[in-house]
């Protein structure tokens, strides 16, 4: 006894077998532990049968093995369950599950799971799973799954390699099959979008009616190279990519006034397609239009424009209407591409306008 005393790791290890002993008895007789306690495996209740055995609630100083859970499993590093789970299983760094699981996965670092999902899954790094996630997923960098049910949250990626029922939203890329909806800080990647798809640069699909992002290559939408001219005499050559509905506008140029220093534009913004008749719609776009010496001389303007487009066979396709503006310069600068302002603003260190203009142009469609 007095050796048990002066060794603290021999007296946990006695203090445990002593606790568990009438759990390991019913363990081994029926293959069902009510409770398993442990260190690691086989430090634990269940010893070298843990992996034979389900349990209704397990907790591990580090990690713990199983055949089963039933209810709540709880470990310092990982939890190890060769089948099924049930209920909650929490975890400082994983929870590796070979089968399904039907409650609440929630790990430091990764959730793993062989087969589908039926509740939520958290997890500061990575959600994997085998099967459907029919709950939702949120992890810092990954979601991996067959097919996804709910939402799809991830700091970096989701991936459902067939469909996602729920919307996917992630920092930087978004994949799958049949979509509903895809939010990426860079790019989404579907098949068949039913929903909105927003991206910071990139939309790949292959139909999509509403693609938001600077470019649009979706397979039975419309791709088209244009030229515009504005009443700045702007001339801007520019690649418009959307589906049915929404188009992106990437584009530069070149200010044909006579300024003391040449300018050259940028152009980007969003638009919408209104069918009137087969060879007649309306095109609504909201522009931002960027006019740059490259010398610190700068003119900046916000366009809302309603573009009746007339078609000129397949491919052709002419539009001009008009346009509401905003502008900002720096005063000293003293652009004088406009004289009539509806609205100006005298008393601000930057000039600040509102005008009525118009836009024309003429684009072959691809």
């Amino acid at each position: 006894m007095k050796n048990l005393l002066n060794n603290p790791s021999a007296l946990f290890a006695a203090i445990l077998l002593i606790m568990t002993l009438p759990f390991r008895a019913t363990a081994q007789r029926d293959s069902t532990a009510a409770i398993h306690i442990g260190f690691i495996y086989p430090v634990s209740s269940n010893g070298k049968q843990a992996a034979s055995i389900t349990n209704r609630f397990s907790l591990h100083a580090i990690a713990g093995l199983s055949k089963a859970e039933t209810g709540a499993s709880i470990a310092g590093v990982a939890n190890v369950v060769k089948q099924d789970v049930g209920g909650v299983q929490m975890a400082g760094a994983a929870n590796v599950i070979g089968g399904s699981a039907s409650g609440v996965q929630m790990a430091g670092v990764a959730n793993v799971i062989g087969g589908s999902a039926k509740g939520a899954q958290l997890a500061g790094f990575a959600n994997v799973t085998g099967g459907e996630a029919q709950g939702a997923q949120l992890a810092g960098f990954l979601n991996l799954s067959e097919s996804a049910g709910a939402a799809q949250i991830a700091g970096f990626a989701n991936i459902a390699k067939k469909n996602a029922k729920g919307l996917q939203l992630a920092g930087f890329v978004n994949k799958g099959n049949e979509v509903n909806a895809q939010v990426a800080g860079f790019a989404n990647v579907a098949k068949k979008v039913k929903g909105i798809q927003l991206a910071g640069f990139i939309n790949i699909a292959d139909s999509s009616d509403y693609p938001i992002a600077i470019f649009n290559f979706i397979k039975n939408g419309e791709k088209s190279v244009a030229f515009t001219i504005d009443e700045t005499m702007t001339g801007i050559v520019s690649f418009r990519s959307g589906g049915r509905v929404l188009y992106g506008i990437a584009g530069v140029g070149y200010n044909f006034k006579d300024n003391p220093k040449a300018m050259y534009a940028a152009e980007g913004g969003l638009g919408a397609h209104i069918p009137l008749a087969s060879s007649l719609r309306i095109n609504l776009e909201a522009v931002g239009t960027a006019l740059t010496d490259f010398h610190g001389g700068s003119y900046n303007k916000n366009s809302l424009r309603v573009l009746p487009a007339l078609k000129l066979g397949n491919r052709f396709e002419a539009f001009a209407g008009p346009t509401l503006n905003y502008v900002s310069y720096e005063r000293e600068n003293d652009y004088d591409f406009i004289k009539k302002y509806i609205w100006k603003n005298n008393s601000s260190k930057d000039f600040q306008g509102v005008f009525v203009g118009f836009n024309a142009g003429l684009q072959y469609i691809f």
